[in-house]
């Protein structure tokens, strides 16, 4: 699957421009930042996501669909809410269970919403 940063990268060299050319278009953004980035070791601000995809000549929301980050603050408040799936969700992390194997099954099991 493809990530944020893999996708920065294919449309800047679709753009032939080096790191550095797309640094200087972005104002105050160092290369080395932008390599980060582009490996997934960081991730953009909003407001750099929204200026790199107008400098790339894209909608900042297309670039979003490739932020793979789990939503943390969301899985935080849904283990506080309930502890039994707080512990399922460790042991999904502890087993490193593939992300195709969790599809599958959500595909297969209903909704909670379902059984109310």
């Amino acid at each position: 699957m493809k990530t944020l940063g893999d996708r920065i990268r294919e449309l800047r060299e679709e753009k032939d421009l080096s790191l550095r050319e797309f640094a200087k278009r972005l104002d105050d953004v160092s290369p080395a930042h932008l390599s980060d980035i582009e490996n997934n070791h960081r991730f953009p601000s909003a407001s750099l996501l929204k200026m790199m995809a107008h400098a790339l000549g894209v909608e900042a929301d297309d670039l979003r669909k490739y932020d793979l980050r789990p939503p943390m603050g969301d899985l935080r408040r849904i283990a506080q809410k309930d502890p039994a799936l707080g512990m399922a969700l460790r042991k999904i992390a502890e087993k490193k269970i593939s992300a195709e194997d969790i599809l599958e099954l959500a595909k297969r099991k209903p909704d909670r919403e379902d059984k109310k």
